[in-house]
């Protein structure tokens, strides 16, 4: 009898310990391209809201930084999926990095170039002889693809400009260092107005607008994850969950905001600032089901291979988007 309960006890004890480890929540860890910030929204909203709880996901979301390069952190192991883009992700595959875009919650570009008025700029054939921040870091493929299909060289020769590399702030423009520097329709563009310079004083040129816009804040895995059909289904979960949360911040922008700021370890953002931006980010996100759109995939690759002797890329990539996720969404 004793044997029989002690068996009967060891049963009972493992299908508890069956049940618990049923039970625990797929761990994912997400790294953001940039600080905590409405711009990632989406994904803090879908945490926050249980989103992510509802598919059975343990989300774990780590802050980027102006020392943090998404591409590195995934290629070292510190991240499943990553946040970056197109450019950046398509010149990192092609260095040796197997970076595949699972998903494209964004479908337009927040990228321009923002000029003061009194600099004569009106038009991007004026930026010759003039002096234009850019962010690097992976950033400064967009402007540089633009600057070849102008033909204006960027070395600072003469009919060129001068690149001024850019912090992750806008005092270049505001204390004249520089004749434009580069903004984001969602952040930095708000940053000139807020320090004084009116909109009625300032030329945009949104890269959109300019034909040389190319896809950003993609969600990135490597090329391994999509070998393993358990972490395919993982994958598609969290991407139906922050699509979810998408569409939430897009139906309350407010509340999305303080989401942010609630995870905002810094403290260093404002209310006004985060309403505003998620706001704006919306606008690119624009409804999307998080599918790559081809055509502007292959508008992407077209203006990176047009680099002339400096291409962002050198050839077609291969393998570097995947529908595997999104078609079980």
């Amino acid at each position: 009898m004793k044997t029989l309960k002690s068996l009967a006890l060891v049963s009972v004890m493992g299908a508890g310990l069956i049940s618990g480890a049923a039970q625990a929540a797929d761990e994912l860890t997400l790294q953001l391209k940039w600080v905590t910030q409405g711009q990632f929204a989406g994904y803090y909203v879908a945490k926050d809201k249980g989103f992510y709880e509802e598919e059975d996901l343990d989300v774990t979301i780590k802050p980027g930084g102006p020392d943090i390069a998404p591409p590195q952190v995934i290629a070292g192991g510190g991240a499943d999926v990553i946040i970056d883009w197109m450019p950046s992700a398509l010149a990192s595959r092609e260095k040796g990095v197997p970076l595949v875009n699972i998903a494209q919650p964004f479908k337009k570009s927040g990228m321009m170039l923002t000029c003061r008025k009194d600099t004569g700029i009106s038009s991007p054939e004026d930026f010759k002889g003039k002096t234009l921040g850019v962010w690097f870091f992976g950033n400064e493929y967009p402007f540089l693809s633009w600057m070849s299909q102008l033909g204006i060289p960027t070395d600072g020769s003469d009919g060129g400009v001068t690149v001024l590399k850019q912090g992750f702030n806008v005092d270049p423009i505001l204390q004249k260092q520089a004749d434009c520097i580069s903004t984001m329709t969602y952040n930095e563009y708000w940053q000139v107005i807020d320090a004084g310079i009116p909109a009625d004083e300032l030329v945009v040129f949104k890269y959109e607008d300019q034909g040389v816009a190319t896809l950003e804040d993609g969600l990135y895995v490597l090329d391994e994850s999509l070998n393993d059909p358990a972490m395919v289904d993982k994958l598609a979960r969290f991407v139906r969950a922050s699509m979810k949360g998408w569409a939430y911040a897009a139906e309350n922008p407010e509340e999305a905001a303080e989401i942010v700021l609630e995870n905002d370890a810094t403290g260093a953002q404002t209310e006004k600032h985060q309403v505003r931006m998620v706001g704006e980010i919306v606008k690119l996100v624009d409804g999307s089901d998080g599918k790559l759109d081809m055509s502007a995939y292959d508008r992407t690759v077209k203006s990176l291979l047009a680099g002339g002797s400096d291409p962002v890329i050198t050839k077609e990539p291969e393998g570097a988007t995947s529908t595997a996720v999104t078609d079980k969404l």
